[in-house]
């Protein structure tokens, strides 16, 4: 794992920049924290910053390639390979010898090789940069579910680009940073579009994408995207394929020269995961896997069901633990409380960490939380991520009035359009201005123009694959930066096998009607699984990530809002609707709803500490 950033500029000598190059490396301080490198010549610059994960010692970046002296290729790179040992037998067939045993060094000499189109070849979450000095020409590569993030900011003389804005924004000529309408609707939208990146003028690498910046311009092109094929398979074949799969990701996945462990929900995906990592971990002889989980003081023995969680993560999670026994696996609860979740410096952490005001509050303080405490046994953490989107896990998958409800499901879900928390308090003026629902609409019909066809597929078929692309596109994009931001804010590299591509690639094919053969949710991965799961957990219904239900987090919210409105020195002032919440202070405090106070509290505050800390123009 690691970050990366760069600068190339063809009007000027960038080794007069290295004060310039290193402030924006080190915005990934976090991201690399052990390890920094920067390598500059007239016209090209990277900088890196590593997380130590294979080869501790061979692996330094930026990586050089020569020969005779010249210089080849230079590469800034950050993520896993997972199929580098084959690629690396290949690529020695062909002629190419190494001096490191890190997937770096396949990395830089597969683009030797391939060139740009190298993505082709590769197994795994990564994204990076090669600065070509024969040609001039940077090439920026994504893995193609968009696991790792890449952002470039063009200039009329190159480009920046950086793991996060963060790196970018750290160079003065992509300073102040300003949002636009645009941006300000695609932060509220909940949809995340390919591409786009909030902040004016900058853009992220699509999710399988290419990115080519050279003396003549920019050019894009992607090297891979979701296929429709028909399905051959029938139902037994499709489960053990589906099987086959799951044993050779994770076994691809386990390799690490560092501590290694299972985020552990309770639910399907994460048992999973952990059932499948204990049972290799045991077979190679490698001892045990540990597991963690993250819950709240009181939060079992006072939980109440809402409209997302019929019951809470920990019992579920000790069945499973329980049920693995004879593999050993070893297994921590990271318990929090509301002054945990109310430290002013984690807040800040948190915003620092995803560089946008994303408004879910506690879900996202809490996850930073739960990955800093595994932090201190682990250095790589394996997920349960993105089987919902894979599988068709979600409610809303199963509810007839959101799949035709003509928007993203994941808004019409609950039998009404979703408002994120920060919607609700901005100004009215400013909402009209925007037009929410309008973009949204707009940016639905874009993506239904991409999705993947087979001849004469019709109905309930037709609609949904149609759900499965809206999820895999781009609702998959808002939890893995959330998951990336988060964990790399600590120095934590989190894995996701249910994005190996190869899997996505052929359930995504899979007719809905197996995928549901048996009336229920991913009764394809049930099914491939059920030898290794208690009944409780095989039988639990989907339940998201958890949130506080403590009425002392809300609490503290409440005080924190009024004082910053008794300041007068709130930021966000000439956005938002002072008397609305003024109003809202007033109410009783009660529900634990998604959209209710507490929500629109949690928006406001982060969007003003945003405002505050970025020093954003807001132009709409």
């Amino acid at each position: 794992m690691c970050g990366i950033t760069g600068w190339v500029d063809f009007d000027r000598d960038l080794r007069e920049s290295r004060d310039t190059l290193r402030d924006m490396t080190e915005t990934m301080a976090c991201r690399g924290p052990d390890d920094e490198g920067m390598w500059l010549s007239p016209h090209g610059a990277l900088g890196h910053r590593r997380l130590a994960i294979i080869d501790l010692q061979g692996g330094r970046q930026p990586m050089v390639a020569e020969e005779d002296g010249e210089v080849l290729a230079v590469l800034t790179y950050s993520g896993e390979v997972y199929n580098f040992q084959e690629l690396r037998v290949e690529l020695a067939a062909r002629g190419h010898q190494f001096r490191t045993r890190s997937d770096t060094e396949v990395v830089l000499r597969a683009y030797l090789e391939w060139g740009a189109d190298l993505g082709v070849h590769f197994n795994g979450m990564y994204a990076f940069g090669i600065w070509d000095p024969r040609t001039e020409e940077l090439v920026l590569v994504r893995d193609r579910l968009g696991i790792k993030p890449l952002y470039y900011y063009p200039t009329p003389a190159g480009v920046l680009f950086g793991s996060e804005p963060k790196a970018i924004l750290a160079n003065p000529l992509s300073l102040p940073p300003v949002v636009e309408a645009e941006g300000l609707r695609e932060l509220l939208s909940f949809v995340k579009t390919p591409e786009c990146a909030v902040y004016r003028g900058m853009y992220e690498v699509r999710p399988g994408g290419v990115v080519r910046v050279n003396r003549h311009g920019l050019a894009k092109h992607r090297y891979w995207q979701l296929q429709a094929r028909e399905h051959t398979d029938d139902l037994p074949t499709t489960i053990r394929t589906i099987r086959g799969l799951l044993d050779d990701i994770i076994e691809r996945q386990l390799i690490s020269d560092v501590p290694l462990c299972t985020l552990l929900s309770g639910g399907l995906d994460s048992s999973a995961v952990t059932a499948l990592a204990a049972k290799a971990l045991r077979e190679h002889g490698q001892g045990k896997l540990r597991s963690f989980s993250v819950d709240f003081v009181g939060y079992t023995e006072n939980f109440s069901p809402d409209e997302m969680r019929d019951t809470p993560d920990t019992p579920y999670v000790h069945d499973l633990v329980r049920h693995l026994e004879d593999l050993g696996v070893e297994h921590t609860d990271i318990v929090l409380d509301s002054g945990d979740l109310m430290n002013p410096q984690v807040r800040m952490a948190v915003l620092r960490a995803r560089d946008l005001p994303m408004g879910i509050g506690d879900m996202d303080t809490s996850l930073y939380l739960l990955f800093k405490a595994i932090r201190a046994y682990s250095t790589v953490a394996l997920s349960g991520e993105s089987a919902d989107e894979v599988f068709g896990g979600y409610r809303w998958f199963h509810d007839p009035e959101a799949v035709n409800a003509g928007t993203f499901p994941w808004l019409a879900a609950q039998g009404g359009v979703r408002f994120t928390a920060l919607e609700e308090v901005l100004d009215q003026d400013l909402l009209r201005k925007l037009d929410i629902t309008g973009y949204r609409a707009q940016r639905y019909r874009q993506a239904l123009d991409e999705v993947p066809r087979l001849p004469g597929e019709s109905g309930l078929q037709s609609r949904m694959r149609e759900i499965s692309y809206l999820h895999l596109s781009r609702f998959v994009q808002i939890l893995l930066d959330r998951k990336d931001r988060m964990s790399m804010a600590v120095g934590l590299e989190v894995r996701v096998p249910f994005c190996d591509h190869r899997l996505v690639e052929y359930v995504f094919n899979a007719p809905w009607s197996m995928k549901t053969y048996d009336g229920r949710e991913k009764s394809l991965l049930r099914a491939a699984v059920a030898d290794l799961l208690p009944q409780s957990v095989l039988e639990r219904r989907k339940s998201p990530y958890p949130s506080t239900q403590d009425p002392g987090y809300e609490k503290a919210l409440r005080d924190e809002a009024a004082r910053l409105l008794s300041s007068g020195n709130l930021a966000a002032a000439p956005f938002v609707d002072l008397s609305k919440i003024r109003a809202m202070l007033d109410q009783p405090q009660g529900t634990v709803s998604r959209h209710d106070v507490r929500a629109a509290l949690e928006g406001l505050l982060q969007f003003n500490a945003w405002l505050e800390r970025y020093q954003v123009r807001i132009n709409v």
